[in-house]
């Protein structure tokens, strides 16, 4: 059976910034959907599984910060990768602590981004490997 893409859910208020990335992330071999906001973010989610969203911190209407705290109720187990233009150390505590993998600062590298996106995938394939197990 073929294994299905992955998928990435890219939430940024910029334009550009989201549409580069997304094709980034497509020729990498991912399936990937963007939005432009938390709120678009939250009702894309609704009825459909990502298996990581990248979401930039600095957004009108809903901030990042807010969208991981609306994401915690809904979708309590999703890998959140935090990206900003602006590297604050309390922004990145309360991104942390709200349990997002990883902190990252713009512009991207995608070299960084691949690697924190790689153990992410792989500590998933882990995780239900041992529950493959346990379940046997």
């Amino acid at each position: 059976m073929a294994e299905r893409m992955k998928r990435i859910l890219v939430v940024d208020d910029e334009e550009n910034a989201r549409i580069a990335l997304s094709m980034i992330l497509r020729r990498d071999g991912y399936d990937v959907a963007s939005v432009g906001n938390g709120f678009e973010a939250l009702n894309y989610l609704r009825g459909r599984e990502v298996e990581l969203i990248i979401t930039d911190i600095n957004m009108p209407e809903m901030n990042g910060l807010v969208f991981l705290r609306e994401l915690n109720r809904s979708h309590p187990a999703s890998n959140v990768i935090m990206i900003t233009a602006y590297g604050e150390v309390e922004s990145y505590v309360e991104a942390m602590s709200l349990g997002a993998f990883e902190y990252i600062n713009k512009p991207v590298k995608m070299e960084e981004l691949n690697k924190i996106i790689s153990r992410i995938f792989n500590k998933n394939e882990q995780a239900e490997g041992a529950h493959h197990e346990d379940v046997r």
